[in-house]
Parts: structure tokens; sequence; C-alpha cells
């Protein structure tokens, strides 16, 4: 693949941003003209609910010992979530970047291998201030992506649009956090950047205080992140996880202002040069720190062409 001016920007969006996707699609449009390539990673948490009502299905969610909540996944909501996914979410995320003009294709982790995973059959969780074990999870662990597919496809100018289900190692589909997908999508691809846009303005040091923004989150190379509200946690592991895998501080901003992911604040490369593992696809790959400071949605800077 040929070098491009703006390197690989991947962008996360989900639950209401992936409703209303006009300015998500448009910013995204402005990213290719200025010469940058995009893959869209996407969630669903809304349509899913609102499948999942239509169809009677009972959702759960679940808090880890760590505090983060996560949706568990039984064998109904596998099901549930890949009909929402892939048959509600991507295709107008597809059809409204195709009416912005913008090429793209969309993948469930299922296709051709895309995203590998671990099931993780049994999952730790607290309930009335108790760690207990529950069982009959089709969640899992993200262990690999083939990044030869989205090669394959931006080189071609198509913006790829990623989301679970992933294949699991008995060859059939488990849930992943979509946050994390973008962090391995990003890593994969020596991404430039990746921006988690989010229906909140950024990292809320208080969930109740939408003034509360940080300028900068500091999160420790390893152990719980330090704020979880607001479904800001996976988030923040997923921040720490794309830093650690060699992209630059990666950004998590509101949803709601105009130009989301070219006014997502971008914070200083992570090193003062390339990996040297840099060019997967011709995009510059940056050494991680050992602590992530993950820049959140204050600053107004726009992302230079």
């Amino acid at each position: 693949m040929s070098a491009v001016p703006g390197g690989v920007t991947v962008v996360k969006c989900g639950g209401v941003v992936a409703l209303d996707p006009a300015a998500l699609c448009a910013d995204v449009a402005a990213l290719r003209g200025a010469g940058h390539q995009v893959v869209v990673v996407h969630g669903g948490s809304a349509d899913i609910d609102r499948l999942a009502e239509r169809l009677g299905v009972v959702t759960r969610h679940l808090t880890a010992p760590d505090g983060v909540t996560a949706r568990f996944t039984d064998q109904a909501a596998i099901e549930l979530l890949t009909m929402a996914l892939a048959g509600v979410t991507k295709p107008r995320l597809v059809t409204a970047l195709q009416s912005a003009g913008v090429p793209a294709i969309g993948l469930t982790g299922l296709d051709g291998g895309l995203l590998r995973a671990r099931r993780k059959a049994v999952q730790r969780a607290v309930l009335d201030g108790r760690t207990v074990v529950v069982r009959d999870n089709h969640g899992g662990r993200l262990t690999g992506v083939d990044h030869r597919l989205l090669c394959a496809l931006l080189a071609d100018s198509y913006v790829p649009v990623v989301s679970p289900p992933a294949l699991a190692e008995h060859g059939l589909p488990v849930n992943v956090d979509a946050d994390r997908v973008a962090a391995a999508v990003a890593a994969a691809l020596h991404a430039s950047t990746v921006v988690f846009l989010t229906s909140v303005p950024g990292v809320l040091a208080d969930p109740a205080d939408r003034g509360s923004v940080l300028p900068v989150c500091p999160v420790a190379p390893a152990g719980p992140p330090p704020y979880t509200g607001r479904g800001i946690g996976l988030k923040l592991v997923a921040a720490r996880e794309a830093l650690a895998g060699g992209v630059r501080p990666p950004a998590v901003t509101a949803r709601r202002r105009a130009d989301p992911v070219r006014r997502a604040p971008r914070g200083p490369a992570a090193a003062e040069g390339p990996h040297p593992t840099a060019g997967r696809c011709a995009a510059p790959r940056w050494n991680a720190v050992t602590l992530c400071r993950v820049v959140t949605a204050t600053g107004e800077r726009a992302l230079p062409a």
C-alpha cells in the first residue's frame, strides 16, 4: 500500500452515535478528502436493546470485580447481537457513509476470520456485593486481527465498517467488546490514531457532572481503570491496549460536536520516531509508553490535513 499523508485513523462509534451517524459520516468523508485512510468500528447497544424489546428477549449486564460493566452474552444474546449489529446498525452506517460519498464495506469479525477470540464460558461478576461465577457465557477475549483483509480494502480506497461478533476457537461466534476491537484493529494496522466517540463529553471525574471532563486521564499500565461511570471503563481499558499496541495517545471525545473525529483532541506521539515495524499499511507505528495518557474532549484543536 502506498503511503498516505495522514496515515490510518480508526474511529469507534456505537450506541446513540450509531443511531444518528450523519456528523460522523461527513467527518469520515472530509478525512478521506484530506488523504487519510479510515476504518470505522462500531457497536450498537441501542439497536440491540430495541431489538431485544421487540423480540421479548431479556438482556443482562454484569459488573466485573474491577468495576467495569459489560453485556452478558448467553446463547439468545449472541444471536440477538449478531442480528442487531449485522442487520440493523451496520446497514445504517454503510448506507449513511455511501450517501456521504464514502465507499464503505460492512464486515463482522466472522467475515474472512477477521476477528479471532477465545471464548470465556465462565465469567466472574459482582452480585449483591458478592463475587459469583456466571456460566453459559458466549463472550470472549479478542486474540487476533487479520490485518490483510483490511489492508486490501484500504488499498482499494474502501472504508471498512467492522463490528463483533468474533470467531472463537470452536468455530462459533462470540461477543467481544467493540472498544477493544477498535484498539486491536488500530494496533494491527499500525494506525496513527484511534478516536472513541461517546455520548458523554469525555472522561468525567464525576459521572453526574458533565462539566467535569478531564483534559488528560492517566491510566496505569495494568489493573482496573480509574473511572468506570457512564460506560467509560472499557474505553479506558481499550485506550490503554491501543497505546500498548503502538498507537499514539487515543482520544475519547463527544459525538455531539461538529466534526467529532477531526476535532478530537490529539496527544503527542508516544515516541520521537516510528516503530521499526512501521509500514503494515504504510502508516507510522509509535512506541508505547508505560503510562497511558488518554487525551479527552476538552481541546478544540482540529486535526491537520
